[in-house]
């Protein structure tokens, strides 16, 4: 691998293609994805389970299984090619470069080790640090991602935490080595609201402090409807539209992103007020539909929409893009989401 370019973009994801062999044939995962992101920038990435998403950010990683995995298109981390790289030259970058939150830490942390050793690790391997600089760092770490009594803490068992505070050990042991990309998949999944909260602000304060850029990867449009600066919506393993977050929420043109929208729960709705559901299932990724992918499931579908693809088009907003052959003349107003119960 080359050295990095300091210069150029921090991430940049070309016509990225991922595909699995399957006994029943090719599952094409993500299909043709780009992206640019630039240092001390977020970038959301929402849809569905099984849009691609997490698929995705694994393939930028370096971390999706390669026997049964083929990758094509670009993967450049500062200019650096890194899309099949082998996982020697990978190493140099994880954790130092690039860092990810995953999405249970229940299962990322291993349960049979302190808190303190999962830390004090990974300094020592990448930063060389001795035991004690090691561990003084580990505190400070414990201290800056809000976990209380972090002497009597770094001595604990995964289990002996609570979710929220796990969560925040998997963010301390991500950020432990300074990483200039920080990737967070669904990193609130099975905690409750007010601690959801808790740990997208601490995510975002962390970012802007120590300027990184963010991925963060959700199945909530209300997560990313004030934590972002821009938003890609995947569906079936495409990119549908992506915009600026504003842009997004004021003119968003693809009836799927509108659906995502609607289908977040508002806390100024009355006491048991029936939820809204997507409709239908997603399609079969390995035997796809000619036509839009959400076209079974969309309300303005039209017999075009079911017999050709569209194509990814410019919007009339700049960075706006969508794939629809019949874009939302009336998107819904961007305040919808200010009823999301993470905010």
């Amino acid at each position: 691998m080359s050295t990095p370019d300091a210069a150029a973009p921090l991430l940049v994801v070309d016509d990225l293609h991922v595909s699995f062999s399957t006994p029943q044939g090719e599952l094409r995962a993500v299909q043709g994805v780009s992206l640019t992101l630039e240092l001390g920038k977020t970038l959301g990435i929402v849809g569905e389970s099984g849009s691609g998403k997490t698929v995705l950010s694994r393939a930028i990683m370096g971390l999706l299984p390669r026997q049964s995995t083929t990758q094509t298109g670009s993967v450049r981390y500062r200019g650096e090619e890194i899309l099949n790289a082998e996982p020697r030259a990978l190493r140099r970058l994880w954790g130092t470069q690039i860092a990810m939150v995953f999405q249970d830490p229940m299962t990322s942390l291993n349960p049979v080790q302190r808190i303190g050793h999962q830390i004090t690790e990974t300094l020592k391997l990448h930063l060389k640090l001795g035991k004690d600089e090691a561990k003084e760092t580990a505190l400070s770490l414990l201290m800056q991602v809000g976990i209380p009594f972090p002497v009597e803490r770094y001595d604990s068992y995964p289990h002996q935490l609570s979710g929220g505070m796990r969560q925040r050990v998997m963010i301390a042991i991500a950020l432990a080595c300074a990483p200039r990309l920080l990737m967070a998949d669904e990193p609130t999944t099975g905690l409750d609201v007010t601690v959801q909260a808790q740990i997208l602000d601490l995510l975002s304060t962390l970012q802007r402090d120590r300027d990184m850029a963010m991925i963060l990867v959700t199945h909530d449009l209300g997560v990313v409807a004030t934590r972002t600066d821009e938003i890609i919506v995947m569906y079936a393993g495409n990119v549908v539209e992506r915009a600026p977050t504003k842009v997004l929420f004021s003119q968003m043109s693809m009836p799927y992103t509108e659906a995502l929208l609607r289908s977040i729960p508002r806390i100024d709705n009355p006491s048991h007020t029936r939820l809204v559901a997507i409709e239908g299932r997603p399609p079969d990724l390995i035997n796809p539909p000619a036509g839009c992918p959400f076209a079974p499931r969309c309300p303005y579908a039209q017999n075009k929409c079911h017999n050709e693809k569209p194509p990814l088009v410019e919007g009339t907003a700049p960075g706006h893009s969508y794939a629809c052959w019949f874009p939302l003349a009336a998107p819904e107003p961007a305040e919808a989401v200010v009823g999301s119960g993470v905010r």
